[in-house]
């Protein structure tokens, strides 16, 4: 009988932030794997998932459903949060071994593919550019013509869509307004002001320049303002051209009202977690387009979640900015729902990025190519992760 022997995380440099991945073994050595992120907000991840995980040693991993309603159960008194997101990846891990077990991939189990390419857009476009090009072995971004340029290149390398961040350029060093995070928490009101618009303005404008008319332009506006500043943004860049404001905000009839009062659409909802998380936001029709985190909510979970928003007319995206491993996961949500709008991916990223997995995942004139194999379709290398040592 097949049995889960060891729950082991695994972590390595990713230049600005570590890589997480989680390996599940068996005694037919079968091996799951799933990346998480402990790195944005998750401290103390790692602890929870080898609590959680140490309860599934000694079981059969292939009924996945029964061991996470197990661990559900257990957490039930403390949801959401960490514990979430500490279930999702033992789920990812737990899925990917039973599609091993069985030959196939992993969206075969949720019957797909519904389709084999999948658009996407190059996210954080420009961002890491300002403070991690050494890293990357890029040229710095440090002004708007440079920002025209990279558009240019990022279009001429097949991407039609790109995904910005609020910049800030001046005399000094190129820098971003992002104190939702705590960047720059001098301004914890989150207030905005006509500077920011103008300056956002010019922004988007060198980005069309270089991009061209045809290309669909994503601002994300994360959680930098309060209702009124989103508001005042959207209003300001509501003829911009731009193709959705992604806007986080935890008060769904306040991000319905700022839907209402624009005509670009709104993109929304990366940080929530499960079904009812999603809840309010779908019986308001706060956005356009539903954002999902497969290494968050788990992939049987996020499937449920876009489900609900076929059912008000409404199509999905993941979250995905982390690594190749998360990159696959989530193309198998994407292969497996019919409400699928476009694939978020970081092309800018640290050079032994294609080293930490088997297979990476192949890309063609902006569509990604899903994978045929086994489960994820691809393992993590361990020699890989193990020769770049967590800061």
């Amino acid at each position: 009988m097949l049995k889960i022997t060891a729950i082991e995380s695994l972590h390595c440099d990713a230049g600005w932030r570590n890589f997480s991945f989680l390996k599940i073994s068996t005694n037919e050595g079968l091996v799951g794997w799933s990346e998480y992120n402990e790195s944005y907000g998750s401290p103390g991840l790692s602890a929870v998932i080898d609590k959680l995980g140490h309860l599934l040693v000694g079981q059969d991993p292939r009924p996945v459903d029964r061991l996470i309603a197990n661990l559900y159960a257990r957490t039930r008194q403390a949801p959401e949060g960490l514990i979430q997101q500490a279930i999702a990846a033992i789920e990812n891990a737990l899925l990917d071994v039973k599609a091993k077990a069985l030959g196939i991939p992993v969206y075969e189990m949720f019957r797909g593919p519904v389709r084999d390419r999948l658009r996407l857009y190059w996210s954080h476009f420009g961002t890491y550019r300002m403070h991690h090009a050494d890293v990357m072995g890029v040229k710095q971004l440090r002004d708007l013509a440079g920002l025209e340029a990279l558009a240019a290149e990022v279009t001429e390398r097949g991407f039609t869509g790109m995904k910005t961040n609020i910049f800030l350029f001046g005399d000094g060093e190129p820098d971003l307004h992002m104190p939702g995070f705590g960047r720059d928490f001098n301004s914890p009101e989150l207030n905005w002001s006509r500077e920011l618009c103008g300056r956002l303005k010019d922004q988007i404008g060198a980005i069309r320049s270089g991009a061209g008319d045809e290309a669909d332009i994503f601002l994300d506006l994360n959680f930098n303002f309060k209702t009124e500043g989103y508001l005042q943004i959207t209003r300001a860049l509501d003829d911009g051209g731009l193709s959705w404001f992604e806007i986080d905000s935890f008060d769904a009839v306040a991000l319905k009202d700022i839907r209402r009062a624009t005509r670009t659409p709104i993109a929304s909802c990366e940080s929530l977690f499960g079904r009812r998380g999603f809840v309010p936001y779908f019986e308001n029709h706060s956005m356009d387009v539903a954002i999902i985190d497969v290494p968050w909510n788990g992939l049987a979970e996020s499937l449920k979640i876009a489900a609900m928003a076929e059912a008000y007319e409404m199509n999905v995206a993941p979250h995905n900015f982390y690594g190749h491993m998360s990159t696959l996961m989530s193309a198998h949500f994407c292969a497996s729902v019919p409400n699928f709008r476009i694939m978020e991916i970081d092309i800018d990223d640290v050079p032994w990025k294609d080293d930490l997995v088997t297979m990476p995942p192949t890309i063609e004139d902006g569509h990604l190519i899903l994978p045929t194999g086994p489960g994820w379709g691809a393992d993590v290398n361990e020699k890989a992760v193990r020769a770049h040592p967590p800061k």
